[in-house]
């Protein structure tokens, strides 16, 4: 089974129905999920910034949101001091950085909709 890294873009879009969910649930078929420890913060305040711009849809959102869990992805450890680096050489932000991090470091898929986190991905560092 393939490891892939995913980031809150992307769960995001298929928790919250958005355009690119089914691609997103295409690429993740099958793979053993894995992020950050700041995955389920980041996709909860995706889930705040919707339900501040549509209060009528509060509850379908939170019920969204929880279905993170279902999803089963797997929290690991990143090493800050070497993803701090990788940010610094990338000019991508800590938590996007944490990402990538590591995704190199379990030579794992970064299955990602944010297009400076993706182009990262694709360049040596």
């Amino acid at each position: 089974m393939a490891v892939k890294v995913v980031d809150a873009s992307a769960l995001g879009a298929l928790l919250f129905g958005e355009p690119d969910g089914a691609a997103v649930a295409e690429r993740l078929r099958g793979a053993e999920l894995i992020a950050p420890a700041l995955l389920p913060f980041e996709v909860a305040n995706t889930c705040l910034e919707k339900m501040r711009r549509h209060p009528d849809q509060w509850d379908a959102l939170l019920a969204a949101f929880g279905m993170l869990d279902r999803i089963g992805v797997a929290i690991v450890l990143v090493d800050q001091g070497e993803a701090l680096g990788l940010a610094g050489r990338s000019g991508l932000t800590a938590h996007d950085a944490s990402y990538l991090w590591l995704a190199r470091s379990t030579k794992s898929e970064l299955v990602t909709l944010d297009r400076r986190l993706a182009a990262a991905g694709r360049t040596p560092l």
